[in-house]
């Protein structure tokens, strides 16, 4: 298992940069500072509790339905794939041999 990582103990020896519009940043700034947080405080917060959850530390809302959409677009090519990658190994199945691994028979 791997050990977890606690960001305010970690040591801070790489760098992330990133690009962003000034008036979003700015704004942002604002609304961590309202809640006596840096940008940098909340971009830690964020990528701790991202650790902590194994993924995005909240839910997609409509807003993100773009995201939401991308991504189960891009499982849906996955398993896709898998589907004809593991008949190209294992072969092709009839119909009658689905219906009868799946218990599935007509009588």
């Amino acid at each position: 298992m791997e050990q977890s990582l606690n960001i305010v103990t970690a040591p801070k020896t790489a760098t992330f940069q990133m690009r962003i519009n000034p008036e979003v940043k700015r704004r942002v700034e604002a609304v961590y500072a309202s809640q006596g947080l840096s940008f940098t405080d909340a971009v830690n917060i964020f990528i701790q509790q991202s650790l902590n959850d194994n993924g995005l530390p909240f839910l997609a809302s409509p807003e993100n339905a773009e995201f939401m959409r991308a991504k189960a677009m891009r499982r849906l090519l996955d398993e896709t794939q898998k589907g004809w990658d593991s008949a190209e190994k294992e072969g092709w199945l009839t119909l009658d041999e689905v219906s009868s691994q799946l218990g599935s028979e007509n009588e």
